[in-house]
């Protein structure tokens, strides 16, 4: 758990939850960033096919906004290349890239095989924990989950609030053609593996492409029970963002 945990104010969450049923999502995250949470808030990204919505957005309202990366040492080069190259496109000026400790590497993982072993583990590991790390100090965080992705996502609220800290998914009503369409109206560059049929990106040896009719993460954790890498944990709506 972060060393510091915060409890939102009921005022704050009313009136957030409220912006985001009336008002667009950068105007959702104009009143996040620049209002009731300036200074203590940030966006977590993966850097993967979908993440240059959220990341324009937020460029558009405050380069300086902290951006949280979260570098498994097990992803594709062609994730940190787009990483690189959406910062400088977007003017991003505050990305944290974060890695798992080495220590615990070592520990647990010195083979680099532990994805195979106890892939629960591992995303643990290399995210879970550098995760918590990283979030400590701030009071709020956004996210890109959407409830078209299916799943467990398929009910998300708009806000919520997960061990003390409010947890924003001002994307959660958007359809894949919102996203393509913000896509082309922005003319946002793509991630460099969509054109080999991956939708859905992490960590190389669990992502693989989806065929033509499979959900967007069908290809995340492919032939096992598993859908999510354990970031999103025990959380609760906030007010009535669960409809």
């Amino acid at each position: 758990m972060p060393d510091t945990v915060f409890t939102p104010f009921d005022d704050d969450l009313r009136l957030l939850d409220e912006v985001s049923r009336a008002a667009s999502a950068p105007d959702f995250l104009r009143l996040a960033i620049r209002g009731a949470y300036r200074g203590r808030i940030a966006l977590v990204s993966s850097f993967g096919t979908e993440a240059a919505v959220l990341l324009h957005m937020v460029a558009g309202i405050d380069r300086n906004t902290p951006v949280i990366f979260l570098d498994t040492l097990k992803l594709f080069p062609e994730t940190l290349r787009y990483r690189d190259a959406l910062v400088d496109r977007l003017g991003l000026r505050d990305v944290r890239t974060i890695a798992p400790d080495a220590a615990a590497i070592a520990a647990e993982d010195g083979d680099g095989l532990l994805w195979r072993r106890d892939p629960d583990r591992c995303c643990a590991l290399r995210k879970v924990v550098p995760l918590e790390r990283a979030l400590d100090g701030f009071e709020a965080w956004i996210n890109g989950r959407k409830r078209s992705h299916g799943a467990a996502r398929s009910h998300l609220p708009l806000v919520e609030v997960e061990s003390g800290r409010l947890k924003l998914n001002p994307l959660a009503l958007w359809s894949a053609d919102d996203v393509e369409g913000y896509f082309i109206a922005n003319d946002l560059p793509r991630h460099p593996l969509e054109a080999d049929g991956f939708s859905s990106i992490g960590c190389m040896p669990c992502s693989a492409p989806t065929a033509s009719g499979e959900g967007r993460r069908a290809g995340r954790w492919r032939g096992l029970d598993k859908t999510e890498c354990g970031i999103h944990g025990a959380s609760f709506p906030a007010v009535r963002g669960e409809a």
